[in-house]
């Protein structure tokens, strides 16, 4: 494999991209879970000002997901003696980090102040996170181009964001608490949140400095913009995938609502990291078992079964209610073995994509076709995101209300049955997932690309 810069070995990169990819999840899941809960409790919006925070997390996330194939397109014409995703990587680091301690400092000052603060803040953060995230994917399959490593990459990469997941959902309450003094506060939660960006970034150079890029051809010209759109525009897989995910929102609505709904269901914020816990430990554990079971399931088949799977157990854990916790815990580590499987799934099919349009096309464009992969993920959360805050102003919660089992049961069905039916019409793009040329992989089994052509 022809690498850009001095080569350093297999280990070394599957390594480092596997602890940047920690810490920057670390910093997604921090902003993700707790930025409604910070919102809400500690900053003090009320209904009227969730209204307007749910309108600028949606507006900006859809916007910001919009952005990521304008990124990836910026990418692929990047020419550097560091290649042409690693120079991102590097500049991208501090702004994030910077940038998500702001979110959690919102200043004291009129609601009208908080909101605007709030909203050029978070604009900023998107656009610092997309220059951070659509290189590091596309590094993924520029330094790894062997389907059977890659694959064993993407598992690794998942099941450890999982972990930092973990870590953040359960630990940055008790980080922010300790901070505190005792009592949770808001300056707490801005130190807590402050040290765990920086650290997180900081690992996350480690794909700038332990990574090597495939050397490409130089053709004397960059690929113009007409010919990478265009490319992706013709890769029907890829684009199934996309639209399959994005049906598939309701998948995230336990991450995006579960903090919230904890305190309106349990009146505590500490048990969500039991709610957390279960999830977490499902996502892990399913992650590091799917490239096993994708040696005997193609991937359109494991993307297929796992999501009706999912749909039945949200469906299930609706009807069996929220009262008894320790049955909410199994619904909730069942579903985290579905979402698991589905982060493998989703990347490797994307990954089998690109493969796949480079074959038929001679063009392989890294940055833009992976930026898809990030378009997914923050469309789904914006989705996520926009459909809890609209169910808990529907059920005009806010901190100090009192808390009626009419508000408790909409906002458990938020979590419940919309994922439920979200899932099922997201099978259907991935029924016709199909990749046209068939070309052998060195894992053996329907994983590799003329296996994935079955049904």
């Amino acid at each position: 494999m022809d690498l850009v810069g001095s080569p350093v070995s297999h280990r070394r990169q599957r390594v480092s991209v596997v602890v940047a990819g920690f810490g920057q999840n670390f910093i997604l899941t921090t902003v993700t879970t707790f930025i409604l809960v910070y919102l809400l409790q500690y900053a003090h919006i009320s209904v009227a000002g969730m209204a307007v925070v749910t309108g600028i997390l949606a507006a900006t996330k859809i916007f910001d997901a919009v952005s990521d194939p304008v990124m990836g397109s910026i990418v692929d014409k990047t020419r550097t003696r560091w290649g042409k995703m690693r120079p991102f990587i590097l500049f991208s680091a501090m702004p994030v980090a910077l940038l998500t301690t702001l979110l959690f400092a919102v200043p004291d000052l009129p609601e009208t102040g908080k909101l605007a603060f709030f909203g050029v803040v978070f604009f900023l953060w998107g656009i610092s996170y997309t220059a951070c995230d659509v290189p590091y994917w596309g590094l993924i399959g520029s330094a790894f181009p062997d389907p059977a490593e890659r694959t064993g990459v993407i598992s690794q990469v998942r099941a450890y964001g999982g972990i930092s997941l973990g870590l953040a959902t359960l630990g940055m309450p008790w980080l922010a608490q300790l901070l505190s003094g005792g009592t949770t506060t808001a300056t707490g939660w801005s130190l807590a949140v402050g040290i765990s960006a920086f650290v997180g970034m900081g690992l996350y150079l480690l794909a700038f400095v332990n990574t090597r890029e495939r050397a490409r051809p130089d053709t004397g010209e960059a690929l113009s913009l007409r010919v990478l759109f265009t490319t992706l525009g013709r890769n029907t897989p890829l684009l199934l995938v996309l639209l399959g995910s994005i049906l598939g929102f309701g998948r995230y609505l336990v991450q995006a609502g579960g903090a919230v709904f904890v305190i309106i269901a349990y009146h505590s914020e500490t048990t969500f990291t039991l709610v957390g816990a279960a999830i977490i430990l499902g996502l892990v554990l399913a992650s590091f078992c799917t490239p096993l079971l994708m040696r005997r399931l193609t991937s359109k088949q494991l993307m297929v079964s796992s999501t009706l799977v999912a749909t039945a157990l949200y469906a299930g854990m609706y009807v069996a209610g929220f009262a008894n916790l320790v049955a909410v815990l199994v619904f909730i580590f069942l579903t985290g073995l579905t979402l698991g499987v589905f982060g493998v799934v989703q990347t490797t099919m994307i990954a089998d994509a690109v493969d796949d349009v480079e074959r038929r096309t001679g063009v392989r464009n890294d940055g833009i076709s992976f930026s898809t992969l990030t378009f997914v993920a923050k469309i789904m959360n914006a989705l996520a995101v926009l459909v809890f805050g609209l169910f808990v102003v529907m059920a005009r919660y806010q901190a100090g209300v009192v808390v009626t089992p009419g508000m408790q049961q909409l906002v458990w069905a938020a979590i419940t049955l919309v994922p439920a039916a979200s899932c099922l019409v997201s099978v259907v793009p991935f029924l016709f997932y199909r990749l046209r040329a068939a070309e052998p992989s060195s894992l053996p089994g329907p994983h590799d690309p003329a296996g994935s052509v079955a049904s």
